[in-house]
Order: C-alpha cells, then structure tokens, then sequence
C-alpha cells in the first residue's frame, strides 16, 4: 500500500495512452495495489480520495481485474463532442455494450466531471490539476500541446466496435496499436500509436512507464507517442525483460492505416489527423460506415464494405504529401 500512495503523490498527472486497459491489478480496502505510474495525481495526499478511486477501480473491474481507463476535459465532453461519439460506438458495437461498465474515465476539469456524471455516472473521477489548463483543446505541437499530450488528453478518437479482449495475449505485458503495422507483431520497427494500449500492471511495465515519462527531458519538443517511438529500442527497456507486442491494424485499425475487413475490425482511431472538429466530423462518418455495414451484412448476407476515406483529415498536408494510397472506397 505505501507503494501506491508514494505513486499518487507525485506532483505530476500522466495518463500516456488514449485507451488505458489496464490488467491484473489488486484492489484492496483502502486503495489499489500496484497501481503503476499510469495514473500520477496532484496533490493527493487523503485516504479519502484513495479508498474513493479504490471504489471506483473495484466496481468498474472485470472478474479479471481489467479495467478501461481513458481521460476527459471540458473540450471533449461537451455535447455531441467525442464522448459523446465514444460512448455511442459502445452502443452500436457488436458486444461493446456491456464493455461500458468497465470504462472508468479520470475528469481533468469540473465542467467535465459534471458531464461524465450526467451521461456515464459511477465511473468518473475528479483530479484537481492547478499547474496546467486542461479543459480547453491546445494547437497541434505548440508547447501547451506538449504539456497536455504528456498528462493524455487525446483520447476519445478510438471507436470500439468489437470486443478487443480475444485479439489480446494474457502473456504480454505491454500491448500497442500502431500507425502502420509490417505485419510481425513482435518487430519492434512496428510505428506504434498510443491510442489504446493494453498492459499488465507488474513491475515490467512499471519500469517501462517510468523511463517513457522521463525521456521526455531528453525529446523536449516531442509528445508522447513520438518518444515512445524512438525510445522502443533502447537497452534499458530491453533489460527490464518487458514482453511486448504490437496490434495488428487487421483488428485495430485507424485513419493511418484503417482495417480493410469490417468483419475483423475491433476498433477505429481518428489518427494521422489534427483538430478536434476534423476528428468529431469524420468519426460521425465512420459510425455512419459502420451502421451501414451492420444493415448490409444483415440483409445481403455480408457484402463487401469497408471504410471510406475520411474526408475532413484527408484535407491536411500530410495526406496530401503521403506516397502510398489507402485502399478504400470513395
């Protein structure tokens, strides 16, 4: 136990990583035990607040001790905003639903608390952050976008339309998805995305979280994902003997390099895009995909659909500029 509470003290807030499954973790009366450095608090020093995250964890957890750990500003929850959008891919997945009572979303402002209580109650809470505003979306790569990226507040662009948990190894610690994947899902030259990340709460993957928040003095004009990418290869992750691999974008796929099977996708992430307007109107144009693939294989036995490209990101430079084309339906 005094191991979580030396974490929860620390001063700064990190959740690196979208989607956060984090595995195999303890909850004990008075808190949780080994919560890594997934979750690193301001200011948090009452038994109160640890027994109250502690609640949370416990009731949100799977018989398995997994639970679905995201974070959320003000920006991002107002009305028919990604969260809105988040929560509605749960609703229209094939066996997603029951998925949400497993999602605990930490509120980084009270305007999105309130908003997490009213649409997603008993799963939110509340960490006070006073050194840093965190409600507001921050231009891409400025230095307050840095700021932010490192306390992880581009999270909601994941859609989850499966069940990801049987594409999962229970014998991994760290699980990422990626940008583009060369299909070896042990090859560390795989370009990770850290939209949804799945590890097992051990100290492997605590040491990991460790080094991956302090190389960000080495890489200061870096966010997260750009560092963990040049940091996969170090030695000094190697020596920690974390197992690791890297999603297939068959299953978890993005706007990067989105999957080509409706059938086999799990989840779609709005990556390879700037803007929360940009991501909020072409991630309606994927749940409007999706739907109209679950009619289409409902009613013409499966025909063959897949996602079109999305038209709002596909307008910045880098799509105009990439060399290989996605193969997709206009």
């Amino acid at each position: 136990m005094a191991s979580v509470l030396k974490l929860l003290r620390r001063k700064e807030l990190l959740v690196v990583g979208g989607f956060l499954v984090l595995a195999n973790f303890m909850v004990y009366q008075f808190g949780v035990h080994p919560l890594p450095q997934f979750f690193l608090f301001s200011d948090v020093h009452h038994q109160e607040d640890v027994k109250k995250l502690g609640r949370i964890l416990r009731e949100a957890a799977t018989e398995d001790n997994t639970v679905i750990i995201t974070t959320l500003n003000r920006a991002w929850s107002e009305p028919n905003s990604t969260f809105d959008l988040f929560l509605e891919s749960f609703h229209v997945g094939k066996g997603t639903k029951p998925l949400l009572r497993h999602v605990v979303v930490a509120c980084l402002d009270p305007e999105a608390y309130s908003r997490c209580l009213e649409v997603h109650p008993r799963r939110c809470y509340f960490i006070e952050t006073a050194e840093i505003d965190f409600s507001n979306e921050k231009s891409f790569m400025t230095p307050e976008f840095l700021k932010m990226m490192w306390r992880r507040i581009e999270f909601l662009d994941v859609m989850w339309f499966r069940d990801p948990f049987p594409r999962l190894s229970k014998d991994v610690d760290f699980q990422i998805s990626c940008d583009r994947f060369n299909g070896n899902d042990s090859d560390i030259k795989n370009e990770v995305n850290t939209g949804f990340i799945f590890v097992q709460a051990n100290n492997r993957t605590i040491g990991l979280y460790d080094y991956w928040y302090a190389s960000r003095f080495r890489f200061p004009n870096k966010n997260d994902q750009e560092v963990f990418n040049d940091i996969k290869e170090d030695w000094d992750i190697a020596e920690i003997g974390l197992r690791m691999r890297f999603l297939d974008t068959k299953y978890f796929g993005g706007f990067c390099e989105p999957s080509r099977d409706l059938d086999k996708a799990c989840t779609m992430h709005a990556n390879c895009c700037v803007g929360l307007d940009n991501k909020i109107n072409d991630l309606r144009e994927v749940l409007v995909d999706w739907r109209n693939y679950l009619y289409s294989a409902e009613t013409y036995n499966g025909e063959d659909m897949t996602w079109r490209k999305p038209k709002n990101c596909m307008k910045q430079w880098w799509w105009k500029k990439r060399k290989t084309s996605i193969r997709v339906k206009t």
